[in-house]
């Protein structure tokens, strides 16, 4: 019996030394130059356990000669198991994606202590920016894009979806109509994705991807995405001529331009080492904010975020591009909406039954119409009727615009998607005005010209596609819709000649005298 007991151990310390020995001997170690690439990226899921190896095949069971060395722990091997280091939040996980080559400079210092000097600004952008921000590091880290651009729409917008520039540029990424459009953002009489925080971000990192493919430089890239992908090729083709230097310091380009990626290595080198600078950055937490909501039926913009027990502000600040009083599902088919009260969304719609939740719908003008006539029809005043569509004053609305009007209790379909999806307001002044393009004075802004030529300051931003509260340049050019003078009928002006001539006669004739 003790002669089975010894031969069971011995078989057990046998076999026993065999998995130590693989467990130690099959993984490579870091400094072994045959590992070849990066260790960690190397080891498989063999290796990291060999318990589930392949099978090996069973030691010869014979008695061995010389005495057993005593078992000790295998060594540890940093190359075959890594720690598993999360990012506390996700500011250290953009810090970990930064990639960018630095700028440095005088404008790089100016701009950063700009930035470090209004803490204030700064919390009220980095607070904004939570609600977008880990869905820009995702979509930037499954490119393989630096995390840099994560920081752009500090530059671009403050992390403002609403925002409009004076050349009416639009959005947290701050896209121009046309550009817009090249990249499939959406503009029509009922939503501008231009705003929109999914669709803006995917157009954005298409639009900068492109750019660093055509210039193989992401300081160029972002010079490109600010000026213009043709004027920095124009600019390069003419250092080159003049054999000049090829990188962004080296360009000669607008001030604009020229402090574009000082300002965005400023907020880079604050979120890098906040402390430096005596500032602390809010905790954003390394989860999503949102998630996507599917909307199957045309819904008030109240209503929607009743539903999800949020407050309006906060629904309008995730779904931006909704620019009208209700949601069309044909044209908005998805909602975003905070984690934890999309459920909640879903629960209540559901609840909701068949009962009608669009006060609104869309109407198709048959032939260019006036307002007072338009409003008329759908039984609001005209003042109510201009603000629900954005009509300024002294417009004609043109045949083939859709417009919001109120939903009759009878009308149960939603919008259809040809009208979602392509509805356009098409305006043009009343006949009596007439255009004439004025230059703006120093110190002058939209309320002040608006003024001298009696008209709204809403009337003056709508003709020149800007904010009421846009700033202006001395020398910009404005459209003004002005009433037109009636000049004297073609009969009157022979007349008005004839008198002209007599009376020019009769002052030669007293001068002869």
């Amino acid at each position: 019996m003790e002669e089975q007991i010894l031969i069971h151990r011995l078989l057990l310390i046998a076999i026993t030394c065999c998995l130590t020995t693989a467990c130690v001997g099959t993984a490579p170690l870091a400094s072994d130059p045959g590992a070849g690439g990066n260790p960690k990226a190397d080891v498989s899921w063999r290796e990291v356990s060999p318990v589930l190896a392949e099978p090996k095949a069973p030691a010869p069971q014979t008695t061995p000669n010389t005495a057993l060395s005593p078992l000790m722990p295998a060594p540890s091997s940093t190359s075959a198991i890594s720690r598993l280091d999360l990012p506390a939040d996700l500011w250290d996980r953009i810090r970990r994606g930064f990639t960018m080559p630095d700028l440095e400079g005088p404008l790089v210092l100016d701009r950063t202590q700009w930035y470090a000097a209004r803490g204030d600004y700064l919390q009220r952008m980095t607070d904004r920016s939570s609600k977008y921000l880990y869905h820009i590091v995702e979509e930037i880290e499954r490119r393989g894009m630096p995390t840099e651009l994560a920081l752009l729409p500090f530059i671009e917008s403050a992390f403002n979806p609403q925002a409009v520039s004076t050349a009416r540029a639009t959005g947290m990424w701050q896209f121009m109509p046309a550009t817009g459009k090249n990249f499939d953002l959406k503009q029509n009489a009922f939503r501008d994705d231009r705003r929109d925080v999914l669709a803006s971000t995917r157009a954005a990192l298409d639009y900068l991807q492109k750019l660093h493919n055509m210039f193989g430089d992401w300081h160029l890239a972002l010079a490109a995405y600010n000026w213009g992908e043709g004027n920095v090729g124009k600019a390069l083709a003419r250092n080159q001529r003049n054999q000049a230097g090829l990188s962004y310091t080296d360009l000669n380009m607008p001030t604009e331009t020229r402090y574009y990626v000082p300002k965005l290595q400023a907020v880079k080198n604050i979120v890098a080492m906040p402390q430096f600078y005596n500032l602390q950055l809010p905790h954003i937490p390394n989860h999503p904010y949102f998630q996507t909501v599917p909307l199957t039926r045309d819904i008030d913009v109240q209503l929607a975020a009743k539903l999800a027990d949020v407050s309006l502000e906060d629904f309008k600040s995730l779904n931006p591009s909704a620019n009208r009083p209700v949601l069309l599902a044909a044209g908005t088919p998805q909602l975003l909406l905070p984690w934890d009260n999309a459920e909640i969304f879903m629960r209540n719609f559901a609840q909701h039954g068949e009962a009608r939740m669009a006060s609104w719908t869309a109407w198709v003008t048959p032939k260019s119409i006036k307002v007072a006539e338009a409003a008329k029809r759908a039984g609001m005043t005209e003042a109510d009727f201009r603000a629900l569509n954005g009509i300024p004053p002294q417009m004609l609305i043109k045949s083939g615009s859709a417009l919001l009007v109120p939903r009759s209790v009878r009308m149960e379909e939603d919008v259809s998607s040809a009208i979602a999806d392509h509805g356009r307001l098409d305006l043009s002044p009343e006949a009596h005005l007439k255009r004439v393009v004025v230059k703006a004075k120093p110190q002058d802004n939209l309320e002040a010209v608006a003024a001298r030529y009696k008209v709204s300051t809403e009337q003056l931003a709508e003709w020149n596609k800007l904010s009421p509260r846009s700033p202006l340049k001395t020398g910009q050019s404005l459209v003004v819709f002005v009433a037109a003078k009636s000049g004297p009928a073609k009969g009157n002006q022979k007349t008005q000649a004839k008198k002209k001539a007599v009376k020019n006669q009769d002052v030669q004739t007293a001068k002869a005298r």
